[in-house]
């Protein structure tokens, strides 16, 4: 009799232990780091003229490659993503439309792109100069969008309610004329950028409708000749880049087929100030692109076409 009665008390101390381990709060798994990935990003970087800056997350398996990740950058033209998120913003908010049309003036502009070609008095639709902005970069544009969105200090307050403390405009935003004398139109770091397009291409930016519209204008990329020509083709991605004489970056959101990654280069201080293919940051920026891809897809065996060089 005794020992049936310690038998039972056994199971039930048994089953409360068990009941305690199930509901119990689990501990958050870590995010996966790539020791793999990250020597041979670290190889491919030795030596580089300046300061250079990468970010890596595979969004399927957590895996990650911080290098000077949380640094500030110059983000150039990278600058115009969180502009767009601003300008859709207002949109959002009734207080602008996407279709209405704007009229050009002489005022606004800034340098000879497409928009600033215009004559005076030109009409065109607030979307064209918002995908102009972002697919073929347009400065007079994007400065107009920028203005339109209530100026930098309106779109940094954007970032920073939605928890993009590192990125901010600079360029024509009171208060920050002394960033803007060591970083330019915008600066970032690498994660912040990878994490602002992943932001986007989950739906978390202004409005799930206004992320899908602003998504498919970074997929319409016509600088497509460093980092994007190291991805298939037929490959979807996102994405937006910029250039300056001492920096040059690049943040890529890659619809993989074994896993969407996100990925941003940033550069600073270069040496290397040419503006050819060869230039120092234009070779890392592809150099790492492709080291992602076929790391991401070790089985694959594409490659970019002999001559392809020739497009760039």
């Amino acid at each position: 009799m005794i020992r049936f009665l310690l038998f039972c008390l056994l199971i039930v101390q048994t089953q409360f232990t068990i009941a305690q381990s199930d509901s119990a709060p689990q501990p958050q798994k870590k995010k996966a780091r790539s020791s793999s990935l990250d020597r041979e990003l670290t190889t491919a970087l030795a030596g580089f003229h300046g300061t250079i800056g990468v970010y890596v997350r595979n969004l399927r398996t957590g895996e990650t490659v911080a290098i000077n990740a949380d640094t500030l950058f110059p983000t150039a033209s990278m600058i115009k993503v969180p502009i767009l998120c601003g300008l859709f913003d207002k949109i959002h908010k009734g207080e602008l439309a996407y279709d209405q049309q704007l009229v050009y003036r002489d005022s606004l502009h800034y340098d000879d792109g497409i928009v600033g070609s215009f004559k005076d008095g030109t009409k065109l639709a607030l979307s064209k100069v918002a995908m102009l902005m972002i697919t073929v970069s347009d400065n007079t544009g994007s400065l107009w969008c920028q203005a339109l969105a209530g100026g930098g200090a309106t779109i940094n307050q954007w970032l920073d309610t939605n928890g993009f403390h590192q990125t901010r405009v600079n360029s024509r935003t009171p208060g920050r004329a002394a960033n803007q004398a060591q970083h330019g139109w915008g600066q970032s770091t690498p994660r912040d950028m990878a994490d602002l397009i992943t932001y986007i291409r989950q739906g978390k930016a202004v409005s799930p409708d206004a992320s899908e519209e602003m998504y498919r204008n970074l997929g319409h990329q016509y600088w497509d000749n460093d980092g994007l020509s190291q991805i298939p083709p037929d490959i979807k991605t996102a994405c937006k880049n910029g250039a300056v004489n001492q920096a040059r970056s690049e943040v890529v959101f890659v619809h993989a087929p074994h896993g969407e990654y996100v990925y941003c280069v940033m550069t600073k201080n270069q040496k290397d100030e040419s503006w050819v293919r060869t230039n120092e940051g234009f070779v890392a920026l592809r150099n790492i692109a492709a080291i992602l891809w076929h790391h991401f897809e070790p089985k694959s065996t594409w490659k970019p076409s002999a001559g392809y060089e020739k497009w760039w």
